[in-house]
């Protein structure tokens, strides 16, 4: 028997933050500045492990997908744990200053902030208190880009690689890398890095941009060679007489005539699984009394699909919900996808019915993996209506 994913009370305000493993959306929502303490801190040496991962120790980097500085702070979470008092955003403060709000995220939300990074760089509360001074003032970014001897992609004397960072996507690397024959060739050559699925890249991963050549071209045909002076040309062959060469006969036609291209499915089933805890079942688990969607239960990893054409209005955490995507499709209604694990596409993004838009988990509050969708009239929380019935009424069996 399946197990059935349930949820605990759903609580708007409460925010439990952990990093995406692939795409996209926010370090965190703002919650109340806590100070660090020696029982939540971790050494100089394990915060640059946790860059290492994150941003390739890169302590000023700012690519523009929305995180910030070595260890990849969202404006949202550097302002939240005080770090606007050093610097406006994460990368204009220095190394030292980052590791002192990073103190304060350790012990606020702990190691599943940086749920990839932490586990490599053994990241856990209860470590040594970090040797900083967050006092000190940034050095000018003119003299800290001065002083890097190399970017991670143009190391001298080295293979030129990529080290993926959070937010990425192989299409996004290889356009902005100018891979010959985009991120096909590129996941073509780094198939033993990424995987079997070339929209789960991981940050930390090292990618070989240096791709194999194409294969040349085959060479023309061998011109017929010279006659030799003197040599007559051979005859034209005389053409054969008789109705066949007058009229040449018409090409018979097909017996059957070509199947029509089938048309693309408008709606879809959010998962392929049946669903499992019913929408509106009364309980005291949920703030507003009873279950405002509906679940399925599937493994993590499960692959999500848009249930109709529409465009990307909200896509990263959402506090209870844990990771989500919401739709806005053109009939005006909103579908909802939760407690997900990896997302694939961003807000603002046009998507089809269909296609798959994250994997299944159980981020957030969340006792087991499953998918959990609703169907709104609006975009928030609170304008539920039955998501069965507005999937069956558009021809999706269940």
């Amino acid at each position: 028997m399946a197990v059935r994913g349930r949820h605990r009370r759903y609580q708007p305000s409460r925010i439990n933050r952990t990093s995406l493993t692939l795409t996209m959306s926010g370090a965190g929502m703002a919650i109340p500045l806590i100070g660090a303490g020696s029982a939540h801190a971790a050494s100089v040496d394990v915060w640059e492990k946790v860059a290492a991962c994150e941003s390739t120790n890169d302590w000023k980097i700012n690519t523009g997908n929305g995180y910030y500085g070595g260890l990849q702070f969202t404006q949202s979470t550097w302002a939240a744990y005080g770090g606007t008092r050093y610097a406006p955003r994460a990368d204009l403060a220095t190394k030292d200053q980052q590791i002192a709000i990073a103190e304060k995220v350790l012990k606020g939300q702990g190691p599943r902030a940086w749920p990839a990074c932490s586990v490599k760089a053994g990241l856990t509360r209860g470590g040594d208190s970090p040797d900083i001074a967050p006092g000190r003032k940034p050095a000018p970014r003119t003299e800290a880009r001065k002083s890097q001897a190399a970017t991670p992609t143009t190391v001298p004397t080295q293979r030129e690689s990529y080290t993926v960072a959070r937010g990425d996507s192989l299409s996004r690397i290889a356009a902005a890398k100018r891979v010959d024959g985009g991120w096909h060739r590129l996941y073509a050559e780094n198939r033993t890095v990424i995987g079997g699925d070339p929209d789960l890249i991981v940050p930390g991963q090292k990618l070989d941009l240096r791709t194999a050549p194409a294969k040349p071209a085959r060479p023309a045909a061998r011109p017929p060679a010279s006659k030799p002076a003197g040599a007559q040309p051979r005859p034209a062959a005389k053409p054969v007489a008789g109705p066949a060469a007058a009229k040449p006969k018409p090409a018979a036609k097909p017996a059957v005539k070509p199947a029509a291209a089938p048309k693309t499915a408008k709606f879809s089933s959010p998962v392929e699984a049946g669903p499992s805890t019913a929408y509106r079942k009364a309980g005291s688990s949920w703030a507003s009394g009873y279950h405002t969607g509906v679940d399925f239960p599937v493994p993590t990893g499960t692959a999500v699909k848009a249930v109709a054409s529409g465009r990307v209005v909200s896509a990263g955490w959402a506090g209870s919900y844990g990771y989500q995507i919401v739709i806005r499709h053109n009939d005006g209604k909103y579908s909802q996808y939760a407690h997900l694990s990896a997302l694939t596409v961003r807000e603002g993004q046009n998507v089809s019915g269909g296609q798959r838009i994250a994997r299944s988990g159980s981020t957030g509050n969340s006792t087991g993996p499953h998918l959990h969708f609703e169907v709104r009239t609006g975009p928030e929380y609170g304008s539920d209506i039955d998501p069965l019935a507005y999937l069956r009424a558009a021809g999706v069996r269940l």
